[in-house]
């Protein structure tokens, strides 16, 4: 497979990736509100017809890409994205102690967003 064409809606907290314009996953996140601002990883999911094709690990490269560029880290939360920060960490910089607990609460304070 080709790199996937890779999509953010920010509105919607979904950075989609689309393999010849078929939908083949997605990274769901949220913006952390509090200061210093944060991009954070919640679910990392790849449609069963995309699986082992590179999806997931050129979803994450991207939206860590993605918060470079806004000068913001990222909080893995995600699973799948704390492996791939693991295994990556020349492109997935650890996120401040203060800033993963302020996500973390974040994410609790809002569960049905997730």
């Amino acid at each position: 497979m080709a790199e996937p064409t890779i999509r953010d809606d920010r509105e919607k907290g979904r950075l989609e990736a689309f393999d010849d314009g078929e939908y083949a996953g997605v990274v769901v996140y949220f913006v952390l509100d509090a200061e210093p601002h944060a991009l954070v990883a919640v679910h990392t999911v790849v449609e069963a017809t995309h699986e082992g094709k590179g999806v997931a690990g050129a979803l994450v490269r991207e939206f860590y890409r993605m918060a470079a560029a806004e000068g913001v880290p990222v909080v893995p939360l995600c699973p799948y994205a704390a492996k791939w920060a693991e295994r990556h960490p020349g492109e997935a910089p650890v996120p401040a102690e203060d800033v993963v607990r302020a996500a973390k609460r974040q994410l609790k304070a809002t569960p049905e967003l997730w």
